[in-house]
């Protein structure tokens, strides 16, 4: 597959149940092996339900972009508006709360097309600052992060279940369109 066999669209309302199933598959895909069976079923219960997911894709300060191939959810992005963590000093911040991947599309670009997309849509927004929390034993995610720039700059809380974890903060500034930055001169 190709970044040209891809297509990326907003999520609707409409892919609530298919985005859920999706969400949950790849979250036990990659946290389920590291962690207790019981808090992974808590919070996928939680997390990933049809009313979880019909909240989600209704909440006007949250976008999810698809990114479809061979008429399938390969992977989704979802930005978030919202007070970010104390550790989190940029100007203009926006979360990108979510970037899955399921496991065949991984090494074909499709984290890269959503990230690339993330940025232009954060960009957009107004955000001048993107940041994240990673899980610490995600070493791939967080060197795929660092490679686009994003740095740690603390740790916030996560509750899997019964389990309370402290995930990495990461953050990067987001340089101003080029338009915007001619304008200025």
């Amino acid at each position: 597959m190709t970044a040209s066999d891809l297509t990326l669209r907003p999520a609707t309302l409409d892919d609530a149940a298919a985005l859920g199933r999706f969400a949950e598959h790849v979250f036990r895909d990659t946290f389920g092996p590291h962690n207790r069976p019981e808090d992974m079923d808590a919070y996928c219960r939680k997390a990933f339900a049809l009313d979880a997911m019909r909240d989600e894709l209704a909440d006007g300060d949250l976008h999810t972009a698809l990114a479809i191939a061979h008429g399938a959810i390969a992977g989704y992005a979802q930005l978030r508006a919202g007070p970010p963590p104390a550790c989190v000093t940029g100007p203009h911040p926006i979360e990108l709360k979510r970037l899955y991947v399921e496991r065949r599309w991984q090494g074909h670009g499709v984290a890269q097309t959503l990230m690339t997309h993330a940025i232009e849509l954060a960009r957009q927004r107004g955000a001048q600052t993107l940041y994240l929390s990673v899980w610490q034993h995600n070493h791939r995610a967080i060197a795929f992060y660092a490679k686009h720039g994003f740095e740690r700059v603390g740790v916030a809380p996560f509750r899997l279940g019964a389990d309370l974890q402290l995930d990495p903060v990461m953050m990067r500034p987001l340089p101003a369109p080029p338009c915007a930055a001619a304008a200025r001169r």
